[in-house]
């Protein structure tokens, strides 16, 4: 995992154990099993997300670069004059 991939999974969980202090006061405790386990999906969801995301940009970079660049041929070359 990149370094990125790992910034925001600490950004994530920062937030969610931030959000689930103040929540704990208020939320009664069934509520909050349920809330955790909905947090768990929805870290999973953006990381997978995130590294799918990342994982694809290369290649469309790629495939871009193969599109705009073509060979030269004996047309493209200059002509020298004396």
């Amino acid at each position: 995992m990149t370094r990125d991939g790992e910034r925001v999974i600490e950004l994530v969980n920062e937030l969610g154990s931030r959000v689930g202090n103040v929540l704990s006061e208020m939320v009664p405790p069934a509520a909050q099993v349920h809330l955790l386990n909905a947090q768990r999906e929805l870290i999973t969801a953006l990381i997978l997300i995130y590294e799918n995301r990342m994982a694809t940009a290369p290649r469309a970079t790629r495939a871009r670069r193969a599109r705009t660049s073509r060979r030269t041929t004996k047309r493209d070359t200059k002509i020298r004059i004396d």
